[in-house]
């Protein structure tokens, strides 16, 4: 670590989002890349239900400040001696991981290979919505279920998503667009329904109701794929009834209850997870696969193809902006995403 400091946002206990003390202003060591480790002057960055659940209330103490954060947008300052993709002067940006040091600092260190080259079209608080929520649609879509990017080869096809009108829901809807599915996304109020229907969904049920009649009347009595964005066992049942013979589930969401696969069973129906961590947590072998997708959601947010989701805006980045970031986010009533930019 070098002797220079930087301005971060930090905590040492785990405690309501009300406490002044959940999340503090601190001055840190500025961190030096090496290895494939690029340094991050950080422009802006998101807020993501990770992050609220990492600062939830616990019996925990952390001996050193522990910084959150798990969506940025900035400029690379520095690279390590490893490094073929980026150069210093780089506008990039990316979600980082879980088992490092999050992003609310003014300087960050992150692995090449899980960065994408920021949108040209997008500024730094636009793109800073995107990384977290992109990667994980993405890899939900492509990589868990399976489905083809090719438009041609998804023709009559349909998906489910479940809490469509948050982060992650509001870049599915438009990546299922865009590879030729059929949408249909939940939301259980007015203003979501519309947030929904604006990003290209092409219907909208309540996933307060049960989905088949509300399938049924839209003309699709069952569904070939489901994402699921919201509370797995509160809605397995009505997967379980939905999904199509040989169709797929992906969820997100962990359950504290056991899930009864055996409704999947005579479906012949295929259950995964998705955690968008897993590639940067295992060192897996294919981590590069998402500095390759960020640059392909990139390149679609350039054409047009895919709009941000910034919802609201937040300035500096302080850790009274990032409290008030978080207990919007702990009312479970967000649509889109909150951005915070430039430290002060």
């Amino acid at each position: 670590m070098s002797k220079e400091t930087m301005k971060a946002v930090a905590l040492t206990r785990y405690l309501p989002v009300d406490h002044p003390e959940s999340l503090m202003d601190v001055e840190l060591a500025k961190p030096v890349p090496a290895g494939r480790d690029i340094l991050v002057r950080v422009e802006a960055i998101s807020v993501n239900p990770v992050d609220v659940k990492v600062r939830s209330p616990k019996a925990r103490i952390e001996a050193a400040p522990r910084v959150l954060g798990w969506d940025a947008a900035g400029i690379v300052e520095q690279v390590g001696g490893e490094c073929t993709l980026f150069s210093p002067g780089d506008q990039v940006f990316y979600a980082g991981s879980i088992t490092r040091a999050g992003a609310n600092s003014e300087y960050h260190l992150v692995d090449e290979r899980i960065v994408g080259s920021k949108p040209a079209s997008l500024d730094f608080a636009e793109a800073a919505a995107l990384p977290l929520t992109s990667i994980t649609a993405w890899e939900g879509l492509f990589d868990r279920l399976g489905i083809s990017t090719d438009a041609a080869d998804n023709t009559g096809k349909t998906v489910l998503i479940i809490g469509a009108a948050g982060g992650v829901g509001s870049i599915a809807i438009q990546l299922a667009r865009h590879a030729g599915l059929t949408v249909i996304g939940t939301a259980s109020r007015p203003e979501s329904a519309d947030w929904v229907q604006g990003l290209g969904a092409d219907h909208v049920i309540n996933h307060f109701e049960p989905f088949i009649p509300q399938l049924t009347a839209a003309g699709f009595p069952q569904v070939d794929y489901i994402f699921c964005l919201n509370s797995t066992e509160k809605h397995w049942k009505s997967m379980a009834e939905a999904i199509a013979p040989q169709g797929k589930i992906c969820s997100i969401v962990e359950t504290d209850e056991l899930l009864n696969l055996t409704l999947l069973k005579d479906k012949s129906v295929t259950f995964v997870w998705e955690l968008m961590f897993t590639r940067s947590m295992f060192q897996t072998p294919d981590m590069i696969e998402q500095h390759k997708l960020l640059n392909e959601v990139a390149r679609l947010v350039d054409e047009g193809i895919i709009r941000t989701t910034t919802s609201d805006k937040l300035e500096p980045i302080n850790a009274a902006n990032l409290r008030k970031a978080h207990a919007m986010l702990e009312t479970g009533r967000t649509v889109g995403k909150v951005v915070l930019q430039h430290f002060q």
